[in-house]
C-alpha cells in the first residue's frame, strides 16, 4: 500500500510518500512544498494545491493522510493552516484519493505507542522504522512520513475490523 502523508502549512507544507509491503515500511520520498512570506495568501495556497496535485499524479497513492488542525494561541497562523488544509483536502477529493484525517495524538500513538510523545521521539521512530540514516530535515517532512504511516495502518485496520468512530 502507498500513502501520501501531509503536514499542512502555508510556509512549509510537509509531505511524505510511504510504501508498506507486508510488515516492511519504506520512505519513497519526502520533503516540503515551500512558499515565501512576500507572496500573497492566494499565491501561497495555489502553490500548496498544485504541489499536492503533482505529488498525487507522480506517486499515485492509495490513501492520503492529512493532519487535523491543532489550535494554539496564534489564531492568524491557525486560519492560514486551515486554508492550506482546505486546498489539500480539495486536491485529494478531485484526484479521488481516499482520505484519512488524523490528530497529532493519533499519529504519536500509532508511531511511538504513546500519544503524548515528544516530536523528537516521533522523528527517531520514523527513521528507525523506515531505515533512514540521515536526519530528516525539516521536521515537517518527518511529521508527514509519520502521518502517511498512520494513514496506512488505520486504513488496514478499517479493512479488517470496519470503521470505528
Amino acid at each position: 500500500m502507498r500513502a501520501l502523508g501531509i503536514d499542512p502549512g502555508t510556509g512549509r507544507c510537509g509531505f511524505g510518500i510511504v510504501d508498506k509491503a507486508g510488515s516492511r515500511v519504506a520512505a519513497v520520498d519526502y520533503g516540503v512544498i515551500e512558499t515565501f512570506p512576500d507572496m500573497t495568501p492566494s499565491e501561497r495556497l495555489n502553490i500548496v494545491y498544485t504541489g499536492v496535485c503533482q505529488l498525487i499524479d507522480a506517486y499515485q497513492p492509495e490513501v492520503m493522510g492529512v493532519e487535523t488542525l491543532y489550535f494554539n494561541r496564534n489564531i492568524t497562523t491557525a486560519i492560514a493552516v486551515a486554508q492550506a488544509r482546505g486546498v489539500i483536502l480539495l486536491a485529494g477529493f478531485e484526484k479521488k484519493v481516499p482520505l484519512f484525517e488524523c490528530t497529532p495524538l493519533q499519529v504519536k500513538q500509532q508511531v511511538v505507542g504513546y500519544g503524548r510523545a515528544e516530536k523528537r521521539q516521533v522523528i527517531d521512530m520514523v527513521m528507525r522504522m523506515m531505515c533512514i540514516t540521515e536526519k530528516i530535515d525539516p521536521d515537517d517532512a518527518a511529521d508527514a512520513l509519520a502521518i502517511g504511516l498512520t494513514a496506512i495502518y488505520r486504513t488496514e485496520h478499517e479493512a479488517i475490523y470496519g470503521r470505528s468512530q
